[in-house]
């Protein structure tokens, strides 16, 4: 167990979740006005929270979306952006031939997309799996375990609640093969701290990745 606190961001809301389109692992599409808001929130809340400067290792996913969010609450934090490291294992689902799509149209096309027991999204059939999610964010902890101190990952829906599963060491989903935490909102912050979470910031966006 590490000893320093995680915190745990969803990214503000994009223009594909605004569409209600399957966004997945598309790297480059950027923050709405709404989303730059949760973006400040989170900045907000972690200042009044950690101070100015805290002592705080930067992570994020390597997409677009993630490193905007990161962009503004590291300028709230008044810590440099460019110290941030960028990692693809922390990247949301690959969708597959689902990707890009609007929810409707494929919910059209082959039913529901929810799984019904965790409320996540259902692997598409040629993309990535739930149990290829938890082996890559666990390689990415067991990398990254003997960092020091706090630290700040901005990621994304699905593999946020894969990562937080795997951290709290929650039972797997009979429907998944592997822990997920409940789902949070666009804008949202959990925080890890010896096997418990608090909700720190609950943002405003929609749950959907």
């Amino acid at each position: 167990m590490r000893q320093g606190r995680d915190f745990i961001a969803r990214h503000g809301e994009t223009v594909f979740n605004a569409a209600r389109r399957l966004q997945g692992e598309a790297l480059h599409t950027p923050l709405t006005r709404a989303g730059f808001a949760q973006a400040e929130a989170m900045g907000e809340a972690l200042r009044a929270l950690l101070g100015t400067k805290p002592a705080l290792s930067l992570w994020a996913s390597s997409t677009g979306r993630a490193l905007q969010t990161l962009a503004v609450i590291a300028e709230h934090l008044e810590l440099d952006w460019h110290a941030a490291r960028a990692d693809s294992r922390l990247v949301e689902i690959g969708m597959g031939s689902w990707g890009g799509r609007y929810y409707a149209e494929v919910i059209a096309e082959v039913g529901p997309v929810f799984d019904a027991a965790s409320g996540l999204l259902r692997p598409a059939p040629d993309g990535e799996t739930y149990p290829q999610i938890a082996a890559r964010v666990r390689a990415w902890l067991a990398e990254t375990d003997d960092d020091p101190g706090d630290r700040l990952v901005i990621m994304h829906g699905v593999s946020s609640c894969v990562l937080r599963g795997v951290m709290l060491d929650l039972p797997a989903w009979p429907s998944l093969g592997v822990p997920a935490a409940a789902s949070l909102p666009q804008g949202s912050v959990a925080l890890i701290a010896g096997g418990r979470e608090e909700i720190v910031v609950r943002g405003g966006g929609s749950a959907p990745a």
